[in-house]
C-alpha cells in the first residue's frame, strides 16, 4: 500500500488577518513594493509582509509594481514572514476578478 502525503490547503487570508497560531498554510495577493535576493516585500492594501523564497520555487519575473498571489508558509517570529512554495503572476488579471479571488 503506498504512503500518502496530504498537503495541508492554503487559506486565502489578508496581511493584516494572518495569525502565526493558527494559520500555517495561507495563500496572498498583493503588490510587490520591494525586491532583494531572495526576498520580497508585498503589500496587499491591509499591510506588508516579507515572502523568502528559494530559486527553485516556480515564479514568474518579478517585478516592483507587479500583482501576485503567494502559496507559503507562515513563519512566526517577531515579525511574520511567509515562505512561499509557489508564486503566481496575477498582473495581467482584470480588477473584478481579483476582488473575487481575494474573497
Amino acid at each position: 500500500m503506498p504512503i500518502e502525503f496530504k498537503i495541508e490547503p492554503a487559506v486565502k487570508r489578508k496581511i493584516s488577518e494572518i495569525n502565526p497560531n493558527l494559520d500555517s498554510r495561507i495563500s496572498l495577493i498583493g503588490k510587490i513594493i520591494d525586491i532583494g535576493e531572495n526576498l520580497l516585500v508585498l503589500d496587499d492594501g491591509t499591510g506588508k509582509i516579507n515572502i523568502s523564497f528559494s530559486e527553485e520555487i516556480p515564479k514568474p519575473e518579478l517585478k516592483i509594481g507587479n500583482m501576485v498571489r503567494i502559496f507559503g508558509f507562515v513563519i512566526p517570529s517577531e515579525q511574520i514572514e511567509i515562505q512561499a512554495e509557489i508564486i503566481q503572476d496575477m498582473s495581467k488579471l482584470k480588477k473584478e476578478y481579483l476582488e473575487i479571488l481575494r474573497k
